[in-house]
């Protein structure tokens, strides 16, 4: 059925082309004659009603009670006031009204408006100039790592002009993500816009003043002095939330749109690969209102970016630990191995975002990626060798093997080599031959290396310095240089020539 301004024309047609009574046209167009004198009346169909201005033989009877009570709310806590379902509960079991949960409701909702109990902030347009400001905040999301869902963080940086944004996923929220992002953020963009908005993020913000004032973190304040922008911090809770809804609404509309469904990846490494691919795409979009895409608004947008520092911010965290008597260190209620002659030791640790790296001095001992949770532990086989050398037996309960097999460092040659020579030399001897082996992987290829003890095992030859002599030949052939013959064609000189001895000769006897 079209509009009531189509049917008042239709009523209109037939009563001058076939002179129609009233009761006739209300047949007709199946309407009442009220609508049909209406129609003739005007062409345009009168306005409805006002929802208030109808009686409510329901609530009338209340709605001194319900007025009383909504008031009253004024001077209550805000978690204590009167909920819609509330007032109908009391309407109910005191004075035994009888009438639906939903009338209530709606009588509430319009009564609050017209009561001036609802409160309603207006924000006010903004313009923003080319590279004059960004907003930063950090995204929740879920994804499959590995085969195991985790939650993981989303640091998002987008520019206000062009709405360009980029997304980087870390494992933690710590103030070496945030630092990190501030700088893949500003290389992402090739430039530091001039301000950038921020929430009351612990990373940024170490305790929140009267108005805008914070005490804010050094190593924030070193990332913002090293780049030359200006921070801006929006209001506490949920009335600064709209002091950055571009962020907001970008991170929402990100998770949506290019996170669902959920990734699948193997590594986070491989799940930031889709995250950049996804901002490259979104360069395509067309933001409502506006008249060019992102990018071509990001390619005027650049221009006006204040340049890149000559040396980029390091985001990382230098720390101090200790050895324990397992060959471990603790950072973050996580634990890394290290080799087992630090033991006991203080070893300074450069802890980022995505990596743990330990020093003794300027000499770094050990690089492990970063662990997220709690109690985890991270072992590298290679750091627990020189004690398994005396302690064979620690090898096939040990947790670094365990991880190595994982992660396809400890290969199925290595496990066929080590039962075969157990078989012939027993489970210590047997072992220790296993350990030189792995011993040398440290000054040798990997490959050479597993060739050479699938020979051994296929030859029964399971001495381990058999193997390592066989793996320096193989890898000896391989580094071989081979120059072609065309490249000796430098090398090449005419032949000598006696000519210029015989004219001197001539010449002697002549005289």
């Amino acid at each position: 059925m079209g509009s009531r301004v189509e049917l008042f024309e239709e009523i209109r047609r037939d009563r001058r082309t076939q002179a129609l009574s009233i009761r006739e046209l209300a047949e007709r167009h199946n309407v009442h004659r009220r609508a049909v004198r209406a129609a003739l009346a005007s062409a345009l169909p009168p306005p409805r009603k006002a929802y208030g201005a109808r009686p409510r033989p329901a609530t009338d009877p209340w709605a001194g009670v319900i007025d009383a009570w909504l008031i009253g709310d004024k001077d209550v806590h805000r978690k204590q006031r009167h909920t819609a379902r509330r007032v109908w509960q009391r309407l109910v079991a005191e004075h035994g009204a009888v009438l639906s949960e939903v009338t209530v409701s709606r009588y509430v909702a319009r009564r609050r408006v017209e009561l001036d109990l609802v409160t309603v902030e207006v924000c006010i347009p903004q313009t923003h100039e080319p590279g004059a400001e960004a907003e930063v905040d950090f995204g929740e999301f879920y994804t499959t790592i590995g085969g195991a869902l985790v939650k993981r963080w989303m640091f998002v940086m987008r520019l206000s002009h062009s709405g360009r944004a980029f997304h980087v996923a870390y494992g933690t929220q710590a103030q070496e993500a945030f630092l990190e992002g501030h700088v893949l953020a500003f290389q992402h963009f090739g430039g530091v816009p001039g301000r950038v908005r921020y929430d009351n993020l612990k990373p940024a913000v170490t305790r929140i003043l009267k108005g805008r004032d914070r005490d804010e973190a050094e190593r924030f304040v070193a990332l913002r002095s090293h780049y030359g922008f200006e921070s801006f911090f929006c209001q506490p809770g949920l009335k600064g939330a709209h002091e950055k809804g571009g962020v907001e609404g970008e991170i929402g509309r990100f998770r949506r749109r290019h996170l669902v469904p959920v990734p699948k990846v193997a590594t986070l490494a491989e799940l930031n690969e889709h995250l950049g691919a996804a901002d490259l795409l979104d360069d395509t979009r067309v933001i409502t209102g506006r008249p060019v895409t992102i990018g071509a608004a990001f390619q005027v947008e650049r221009k006006a970016l204040m340049g890149l520092p000559s040396e980029a911010f390091d985001p990382a965290k230098l720390l101090q630990a200790r050895v324990d008597k397992r060959a471990r260190i603790s950072v973050r209620q996580c634990y890394y191995s290290v080799p087992v002659r630090y033991a006991g030791r203080r070893l300074a640790v450069r802890l980022s975002a995505r990596t743990v790296q330990v020093f003794d001095g300027p000499r770094r001992v050990a690089t492990h990626e970063r662990a997220f949770g709690r109690y985890v532990e991270v072992l590298l086989l290679d750091h627990y060798l020189e004690v398994l050398k005396t302690k064979p037996g620690g090898l096939p309960g040990a947790t670094a093997l365990v991880q190595a097999k994982a992660s396809g460092a400890f290969t199925v040659s290595h496990q066929r080599y080590w039962d075969a020579v157990r078989r012939v030399r027993g489970d210590g001897a047997g072992t220790r031959a296993l350990v030189e082996v792995l011993l040398a992987h440290r000054s040798m290829p990997t490959a050479v290396l597993v060739a050479a003890m699938d020979r051994a095992v296929d030859t029964g030859c399971l001495d381990p310095q058999v193997v390592l002599i066989d793996a320096r030949r193989d890898q000896a052939t391989h580094l071989a240089p081979v120059i072609p013959i065309a490249a000796l064609a430098k090398y090449d000189r005419p032949a000598p020539s006696l000519a210029d001895n015989d004219q001197r000769l001539t010449a002697r006897s002549t005289t």
